[in-house]
C-alpha cells in the first residue's frame, strides 16, 4: 500500500516567486524520528544541490519524534522540522509552542502499533494488558488515547516504555515488548528486523482516525521574518521528493552515502511506500 502524499504550501506562508538570495541562509532540518528511508527525499535534494540552488545550506539533524522536533523549532534550535499535525497541535494547545505547519506531506494517518505475526495481539482490544515500547515524543505514542477512544478501549491498561528509535525494531524482535509504535511507512524496516517472523501491523487509520499526518514545520517568527526561505526550503523539498518518487533505486543510494547504517533495500522499500 502506497502511502498518499500530498505536499504544498499553507496558509500561514502565501505563494509567490522567490527569485534569488544574497547569501546561503544557514537551515538546520530536524527529522521527526531519527533517520529513515522516509527521509530520503530530502537526501535527495540536499544531494541534487536543489537547496543550495534556493540558496540554502542544510544540514540535517536526527529528531527523537514529532514531539522533539517541535520543540527545537520553537526553542529556535532548529530551522525547520518534519513532525506530525497531531502533536503539533496538542504542543500549540497544551504548551503554547510558537510553531506552525507550512506544508502537509502525509495526507493520511501514518502512525501505527507493530507486532509480531505470533502474538496475541489481534485487536486493539488485545492492547490491554500489554507492554509497548516507543520513544517518549513519538507522535505514535502521543496520539495513542484518539486511537484507544476510536477503537473503544481502555488506554489506562496499556502500558508504555520509552526506548531510542533505533532499538525499537530489536525490542520487538527480541520479544522485549509486546509491540512498538512506529510509522506504517516503515514497514519495509521493521520485517527486515524481525525476519523469519512476519509482522501484524494495528493502523491508526484502520480505527476511523482521519487527519493529516506529518509535514514540514516552522517557528511562528521564522515564518514572520523570512518567508520567503521557507518557501524555498519546500520548493527544493518537492524537487526531491519528485525524484525520489520517480527513481526509489536511486534515492536509496543517495541516502545511504549520508547514512550507511541503513540498508539501500530499506530505503528503497521505504520510498515506494
Amino acid at each position: 500500500m502506497k502511502m498518499r502524499v500530498a505536499l504544498m504550501l499553507a496558509l500561514s506562508v502565501v505563494t509567490g516567486a522567490y527569485s534569488s538570495v544574497a547569501r546561503a541562509a544557514e537551515i538546520n532540518f530536524i527529522t521527526d524520528f531519527g533517520f529513515n528511508g522516509r527521509h530520503s527525499y530530502f537526501y535527495v535534494a540536499l544531494d541534487k544541490g536543489y537547496y543550495k540552488q534556493e540558496g540554502l545550506d542544510v544540514t540535517i539533524v536526527r529528531g527523537q519524534g514529532s514531539a522533539d522536533a517541535i520543540k527545537k523549532v520553537g526553542s529556535g534550535a532548529a530551522t525547520v522540522g518534519f513532525a506530525d499535525a497531531g502533536s503539533l497541535v496538542l504542543a500549540r494547545g497544551n504548551d503554547k509552542v510558537p510553531v506552525k505547519m507550512i506544508s502537509v506531506v502525509y495526507a493520511t494517518p501514518p502512525q501505527a502499533i507493530f507486532v509480531l505475526g505470533d502474538s496475541t495481539i489481534k485487536t486493539p482490544k488485545d492492547l490491554e494488558g500489554k507492554t509497548l515500547a516507543d520513544t517518549a515524543s513519538s507522535s505514535v505514542r502521543l496520539l495513542f488515547p484518539a486511537y484507544a477512544e476510536a477503537a473503544g478501549i481502555d488506554a489506562s491498561k496499556v502500558n508504555w516504555v520509552a526506548a531510542d528509535s533505533a532499538a525499537l525494531t530489536s525490542i520487538l524482535a527480541t520479544k522485549r515488548a509486546d509491540g512498538i509504535g512506529q510509522f506504517t511507512v516503515g514497514a519495509p524496516l521493521v520485517e527486515k528486523a524481525t525476519a523469519p517472523a512476519s509482522v501484524r501491523v494495528l493502523s491508526y487509520k484502520d480505527v476511523g482516525l482521519n487527519y493529516y499526518g506529518n509535514g514540514i514545520i516552522a517557528s511562528e517568527d521564522t515564518i514572520a521574518k523570512d518567508p520567503q526561505m521557507l518557501k524555498a526550503f519546500v520548493r527544493a523539498t518537492m524537487k526531491g521528493m519528485k525524484d525520489a518518487f520517480a527513481n526509489p533505486a536511486e534515492a536509496a543510494a543517495i541516502m545511504n552515502k549520508y547514512q550507511k547504517q541503513i540498508e539501500p533495500s530499506i530505503i528503497e522499500g521505504e520510498t515506494k511506500w
